[in-house]
């Protein structure tokens, strides 16, 4: 049988996951009466909640005589690591664009990834059933993207298709001429080559890494040569050559539609699931016990934020979750580090039972912490820090420069410009996007971009989106202004009372409502002025024996701020935490007791003038 090996690439939230929902059920991968979830593939329930795919997953379908593995990427930049290593384990990929938006910046991250491998893409113009959409000017666009890149003549030759995934239609033209997917189909199968098979016994480049229940660790790959069997011994080599284990295959897993079955034999040219071997992670050759060489594997963009992650010892520890030890957290990390090679976990060299995660953004690592609460974790996490480095020919200090793009409508560019001048970014570009909006781009430091989501929010009414990508290490910007306000704390440990609340809202808004279990040290809420103020939320009012006109008045509480995990993430300052379990998200200083605070601070002002 002829077979392809094929990617969907895109930015987020531009239609891959519904294309793939379209070409399974079109191929005759579902039966008829069979009940498939919309965008079948992200079965991750944070993925279906935020509608985004997080975790790069394989599926198979047939097309006439020819079988077709599709890969679907995320769109993200923050899970770039998992692009960079799909595309190795394909030999072409489909370039899906908005015909509204048009390439956006994570387009540029992913098409830039698959231009570097020598990969011919595909084209597909897709929503293009929006009013909005401008399909002639965004073709140009991609055209100029390709040039920008530097894509070889051969790579500008691209096909281009036109449809709605979502209406499931594909196209040759712009205009609708079919009821169904055949176009596309047949321009991959026309378009792609198979897969090069080369010569010699068999090896296999891991590319992605699972925990099964039944199965455990589950390695996938694409068969470079030879063959694979269930039983078969093998061995597997990290990058340098050197043996990381040696075993034998338990099961060789194929795919076939959303499913993974076992087959007896799997052959070059092939993407199977493995399983058998222990230690064997991301980018090691599983190969027969005859090869010498590993496969080269691509190198991973490096970290460029890092965060502490800590055990939980606050007074409430331990009431939420049940794993609070540094050694379960320190496991569970190592474990994601294991299969996200974009994650690098180390322990902390100035505190104990405290770790330092380092990935590519604030969504990664908020999706890390999601994911660890829902599992029964309770740990507390630092702000968010640029990871810097030291330019070694001038002995200069670099941080992370990203490349930011907002869509804002007209009325608000103002703010928006104001806002990112504060946080020292330099604005690249500013055209008209239609219907009144505008495109601006900027090249802004990664610290200054550190919770400017939610303020984006509020200056625009919501209106705007933004869009980031890392684009390069540059000079030390200087000093970006941070939070301007204190924290209002809780001086006592007990349950909030609606009475105090009452008498101290003037003070600022709060955070919490009655009932909520508040402890010392623990932030209730946002000062109006620049230091901190601690104040007691647990005071009830004194009851007499005398009736009073006003007894019976209910007391009129404004309603809190809840704090999700990003928006307290972005919120706290270096002297504080977020205390993270599976029910509440609360936010701490590091330091509980209040002549703690006092004497570390009076060290550090005493550090400073040394």
């Amino acid at each position: 049988m002829n077979l392809r090996n094929i990617a969907i690439i895109a930015h987020v939230d531009h239609g891959k996951t519904t294309l793939i929902d379209r070409l399974l059920s079109q191929s005759g991968s579902f039966r008829e009466n069979q009940k498939v979830a919309e965008r079948a593939m992200d079965s991750n329930d944070l993925e279906r909640e935020r509608g985004i795919t997080i975790l790069a997953k394989v599926t198979s379908l047939n097309w006439k005589d020819t079988r077709i593995n599709i890969v679907d990427t995320p769109g993200h930049a923050d899970f770039g690591g998992e692009v960079e290593r799909i595309l190795n384990m394909v030999d072409g990929a489909v370039l899906l664009v908005d015909a509204a938006e048009g390439p956006m910046p994570q387009t540029k991250f992913v098409l830039q990834k698959a231009l570097k491998l020598g990969l011919k893409p595909i084209v597909l113009i897709n929503k293009i059933d929006r009013p909005d959409g401008r399909h002639v000017e965004v073709v140009n666009e991609v055209f100029d993207l390709f040039a920008a890149l530097e894509a070889t003549d051969e790579q500008l030759d691209f096909p281009i298709i036109y449809g709605s995934a979502k209406q499931g239609w594909m196209s040759r033209t712009p205009e609708k001429q079919a009821d169904d997917m055949s176009a596309l189909f047949d321009e991959i199968v026309s378009h792609f080559k198979p897969p090069v098979i080369e010569p010699g016994p068999f090896r296999l480049l891991v590319t992605t890494i699972e925990a099964n229940p039944f199965l455990g660790r589950v390695l996938t790959g694409r068969i470079r040569s030879g063959s694979v069997k269930t039983n078969m011994a093998v061995k597997s080599l990290a990058r340098d050559g050197t043996v990381v284990e040696t075993g034998r295959v338990s099961k060789v897993l194929s795919f076939r539609g959303l499913e993974r079955i076992p087959v007896e034999e799997a052959f070059a040219g092939d993407i199977v699931a493995i399983s058998g071997l222990v230690t064997t992670t991301v980018a090691d050759t599983i190969c027969d016990p005859a090869v010498s060489e590993a496969i080269q594997a691509q190198p991973i963009d490096p970290p460029t934020l890092t965060m502490t992650f800590r055990i939980n010892d606050g007074p409430l520890a331990g009431k939420e979750g049940d794993k609070v030890q540094s050694r379960v957290i320190r496991d569970r990390l190592l474990r994601e580090a294991e299969g996200n090679v974009a994650l690098k976990v180390s322990a902390s060299e100035s505190e104990t039972d405290a770790f330092e995660v380092a990935g590519r953004g604030e969504l990664q690592l908020g999706i890390l912490i999601e994911t660890m609460r829902r599992e029964g974790f309770e740990l507390t996490v630092g702000r968010p820090r640029v990871v810097f480095k030291m330019d070694e020919a001038t002995g200069e200090k670099l941080e992370p420069i990203e490349e930011v793009v907002i869509d804002v409508d007209e009325e608000h560019t103002g703010i928006v410009v104001q806002k990112l001048s504060e946080r020292r970014a330099e604005m690249r570009d500013m055209r008209p996007s239609g219907h009144g909006r505008q495109r601006i781009v900027f090249h802004a430091p990664t610290r200054g971009l550190i919770g400017y989501q939610g303020e984006l929010m509020s200056d625009t009414r919501g209106t705007a989106i933004m869009n980031r990508l890392f684009h390069a290490y540059a000079p030390h910007v200087g000093e970006i202004p941070g939070r301007f306000t204190g924290a209002l704390l809780s001086n006592s440990d007990g349950e909030a009372v609606a009475y105090a609340i009452f008498n101290l809202q003037d003070r600022g808004p709060m955070f919490i409502e009655h009932g909520t279990k508040v402890y010392e040290g623990m932030i209730i809420g946002e000062h109006t002025r620049g230091n901190d103020l601690e104040l007691n939320v647990i005071k009830g009012k004194k009851l007499s024996n005398v009736r009073s006109k006003g007894a019976e008045e209910a007391v009129v509480l404004t309603p809190p701020i809840k704090m999700s995990l990003e928006k307290a993430l972005a919120y706290v300052g270096e002297d504080e935490l977020v205390e993270i379990t599976p029910k509440s998200i609360r936010l701490r200083k590091i330091y509980l007791d209040a002549n703690e605070r006092k004497r570390m601070s009076r060290a550090k002002d005493a550090d400073a003038v040394a």
